[in-house]
């Protein structure tokens, strides 16, 4: 756990897809400043699939764990905690593969990580120092994740429910809606909650400033 004013908090942050995690990281960043953030949203470590062709790609099960590269996310929180930089992986949804090109992310005072995967992982839950859980209706996350897909993935409407029906929706009962009991703090209603937000908000604000450990 954290304990040294001096070792970055990890904080992170999960819920079911269209839930609202994008959205509070958002308002945490900006409230907090983002200079004191490094943020690694875990969809950006999807493994590298260039040796499949697209058509293969677009089959693969995004949803089950095993498709996301989460021991090279270990190892850049690890760096980052240990004041390193790291060269993040940028994935382009539109051809399911990772790109050339890289992100540069500091170390800082807070790393923050993103996704509906991040408390199945046993290895990345000991890392974390605060876990955020986003609870939304199936529903609304449901048209949330539809208009995003259209809109900002290219995909079309009997696609992305193809998609739902077939992968998304069971593994969010298997992986995702599970690991909502390892959470220190549910949010309901999405990221838009300003009770829950204005609350996480002030307990990063006083365990930066020293005010409080992490263990209290």
């Amino acid at each position: 756990m954290h304990t040294d004013e001096n070792t970055p908090m990890v904080v992170g942050i999960a819920g079911g897809t269209g839930s609202g995690k994008t959205t509070l990281s958002e308002q945490i960043l900006n409230r907090l400043g983002r200079d004191k953030i490094a943020y690694l949203p875990h969809d950006a470590y999807y493994r590298d699939q260039k040796y499949l062709p697209l058509e293969e790609r677009k089959k693969v099960n995004y949803d089950h764990p095993d498709s996301l590269e989460t021991e090279l996310l270990v190892r850049h929180i690890e760096q980052l905690k240990s004041g390193q930089p790291i060269e993040m992986p940028v994935y382009d949804f539109t051809i399911h593969n990772r790109v050339e090109q890289t992100i540069r992310v500091e170390p800082r005072r807070v790393i923050l990580v993103e996704g509906i995967l991040v408390f199945v992982e046993k290895i990345l839950r000991t890392i974390f120092d605060m876990k955020i859980y986003v609870d939304t209706d199936a529903d609304i996350r449901f048209i949330r994740r539809l208009t995003r897909d259209i809109e900002e993935r290219g995909r079309t409407m009997r696609s992305v429910i193809n998609q739902y029906l077939g992968t998304v929706r069971p593994m969010h009962l298997e992986f995702v809606e599970n690991s909502k009991r390892y959470a220190d703090i549910i949010v309901p209603q999405g990221g838009l909650n300003t009770v829950a937000l204005d609350m996480v908000i002030a307990r990063l604000q006083s365990l930066l400033s020293g005010e409080h450990s992490l263990g209290s």
